[in-house]
């Protein structure tokens, strides 16, 4: 008798114990449901000042002020900005590690590098796309091709006699060319710089025929009258640039190519996070003072939920693959 009372004792005692360390645990670890309850750190895979830190650094003000903690930028440039989206896909799935990034994280990378150390498509939740940055078609004021068909029908007369920059294989530009030349079906020669200054300064001084550049690198130029715009890249039209009809506009629909940015979580990341997300940035990017913001910048404001933008990487990077297939891209 005297054991058993002493067994239902230990029992009783040990289930005691238990009780207050579930109860330190659940005090010490915030369920999902309470994020967030520290600062969001926002992994930009560029350096500070280009377009993506740009974008991410006005939704993190925003961010700040509805979510009632900071949201600080955590700027991993490097390798086609695989080392920033590694970093957030190793992260710990709470909520509290983001990815801002372009298309070149979700899309381009997956469909052109054969060895990636990670899978986009498994290992990263997308949260919302929340802004597209235009590529313009431009060409010297001096040039003779006052449109789009006459550099088309210049092309097709010399095949890759028309000259056009990109910022390297695999880069936006270079698959834009890519593009066009498949949808058009002309030949150009593709011209590597370092970036749109080195560009746009070898397209008016005469070194190459064709500039493909975001529209905030182009523009200025264009209003000066030392750039003549084509053509944008993109599926609609630029505020800075509205007088420029789009390629689809122009019958070339296989020749769109969009560049945007969009927010991701790593894969796991509890659900009642996630939705929370999806609330409060599709929130921020109804701002007409974030809108106003970005158009400054030269970008289009927009929202995509995680099933859009889900469904827009899936049709990149099927569409790119091919494209690199056809066009013989090889990025390693």
């Amino acid at each position: 008798m005297k054991r058993l009372v002493r067994a239902t004792f230990l029992s009783a005692t040990l289930a005691v114990f238990a009780g207050h360390a579930s109860l330190a645990s659940a005090q010490t670890t915030p369920p999902a449901d309470a994020w967030p309850q520290r600062p969001v750190r926002m992994v930009v895979p560029f350096p500070p000042g280009g377009g993506t830190d740009v974008v991410a650094r006005a939704l993190a003000q925003k961010l700040a002020g509805r979510l009632g903690t900071a949201v600080v930028i955590d700027n991993k440039p490097g390798a086609s900005t695989i080392i920033g989206t590694e970093t957030v896909v190793r992260a710990d799935p709470d909520g509290y590690t983001l990815l801002v990034s372009g298309s070149t994280s979700y899309t381009v990378n997956p469909a052109l590098r054969s060895k990636l150390p990670y899978d986009p498509a498994k290992d990263l939740v997308p949260v919302a796309t929340v802004a597209r940055a235009p590529l313009v078609l431009v060409v010297s004021a001096s040039a003779p091709y006052k449109d789009l068909n006459a550099l088309i029908a210049a092309a097709k007369a010399k095949p890759k006699s028309i000259h056009y920059a990109t910022f390297g294989s695999g880069s936006g530009p270079h698959l834009a060319g890519a593009l066009l030349e498949q949808a058009a079906g002309i030949q150009l020669q593709d011209v590597p710089y370092r970036g749109s200054s080195q560009s746009l300064i070898a397209l008016m001084g005469g070194e190459i025929q064709l500039g493909i550049d975001t529209v905030a690198a182009a523009a200025p130029q264009v209003k000066a009258g030392k750039l003549r715009a084509l053509a944008i890249a993109g599926k609609s039209r630029s505020s800075m640039l509205p007088g420029v009809p789009t390629v689809e506009e122009l019958k070339l629909p296989d020749a769109v190519f969009d560049a945007w940015y969009a927010i991701a979580a790593p894969a796991k990341t509890p659900p009642s996070v996630i939705r929370k997300l999806v609330t409060e940035v599709e929130a921020v990017t109804r701002d007409s003072g974030l809108q106003e913001q970005m158009r400054t910048q030269g970008m289009e404001p927009v929202h995509l939920g995680p099933v859009a933008t889900r469904a827009m990487i899936d049709d990149e990077i099927g569409r790119y693959r091919a494209l690199a297939h056809r066009a013989k891209i090889v990025v390693d």
